[in-house]
């Protein structure tokens, strides 16, 4: 994943459902080919999720990636938003978790 993924992807989705919501919801999977993050996407992730800081109502990390888990374990106490991290084997559970009221 790289800065541009995230320029040409990530955060146009975002601000598009920000422009009609309140609050919005995350739900991000790594594939099976996931091969890292650039480090220019890592902070394009951090200004992401900064800049609307009280708007995330719900976010789900999908991965295999332990290192990754354990970045979205770390970053979600200290984020005001309900975070789930499950396995890829868990995917289908955490996309009911993700669209449950």
């Amino acid at each position: 994943m790289t800065k541009a993924d995230y320029d040409a992807f990530l955060v146009p989705v975002v601000r598009r459902a920000l422009q009609t919501h309140d609050k919005v919801r995350l739900y991000y999977e790594t594939g099976a080919d996931f091969a890292g993050i650039a480090p220019g996407a890592t902070w394009e992730d951090y200004k992401v999720g900064m800049e609307h800081f009280t708007r995330w109502e719900r976010v789900t990390v999908v991965t295999n990636v332990e290192w990754i888990k354990h970045s979205a374990y770390f970053f979600s106490f200290l984020m005001p938003v309900t975070t789930k991290v499950f396995s890829r084997a868990d995917a289908a559970q955490a996309r009911e978790w993700i669209r449950a009221e």
